[in-house]
């Protein structure tokens, strides 16, 4: 059913509004997608915060000419619909690309980037980027990467000391072992060196003794 001139007018005021908003625009030819892909499409472009639309190529024209691009979007082959990157420039593009990966039936025709309308073969250069999300998780990585090798620096260090508190704790046990028998085995020696002097003293006095009292019993002759 055709549509009306005010209906007309309420699509080309709504695109409009979608070109000044949008941080880029990706158009494409959808031809042949299913029911399913189309729904798989649609479900990441709402993820990423990515308005997609379908419209005839005169109403396209006329609300990027309103929006202030010279677009014709005549030009472009098949069914022509345009995402609208809000936030992410790369999005749009991306999301075609890997779409176009998984099925023929998605061609990128062209599109807007940094407020210029940009060939085919550079909006496909662009679906090959990156996504913003992909870069944050990258540069989130390697910011990261530097305190994860400390930490690792810090570990090692950490159990290097309690090796070594370990190694200082176990000495004293086989120091104290040295020590118990020792004393043990010195006093022994000392005991065999005190008792061999004293011995021999004995000894030696004993002889004096004996001729003491030899001479004390002798009878002086006259």
């Amino acid at each position: 059913m055709p549509k009306t001139r005010i209906q007309k007018e309420t699509i080309v005021s709504e695109l409009s509004d979608a070109f000044k908003k949008a941080a880029s625009v990706a158009f494409a030819d959808y031809r042949g997608l299913t029911v399913l892909q189309a729904d798989e499409m649609r479900k990441k472009f709402r993820d990423a915060n990515v308005d997609y639309r379908v419209a005839k190529k005169s109403l396209l024209t006329l609300a990027a000419k309103q929006a202030g691009y010279d677009l014709d979007a005549k030009q472009f082959n098949g069914m022509v619909g345009a995402a609208f990157g809000r936030e992410d420039e790369i999005a749009p593009a991306k999301i075609l690309g890997d779409m176009a990966k998984a099925t023929e039936h998605i061609t990128i025709l062209g599109g807007i980037f940094e407020g210029q309308i940009v060939p085919q073969d550079k909006m496909i250069a662009l679906s090959k980027l990156p996504s913003k999300q992909q870069l944050r998780g990258i540069l989130v990585g390697t910011m990261y990467a530097p305190v994860s090798a400390f930490a690792r620096v810090l570990n090692a260090i950490r159990e290097a000391r309690e090796a070594s508190e370990v190694k200082l704790a176990g000495a004293p046990a086989s120091e104290a072992k040295a020590e118990e028998s020792a004393p043990a085995d010195v006093p022994a020696a000392e005991a065999a060196v005190v008792e061999a002097p004293k011995a021999g003293a004995d000894a030696a006095e004993a002889p004096a003794d004996s001729a003491q009292e030899n001479a004390m019993n002798e009878t002086p002759t006259a």
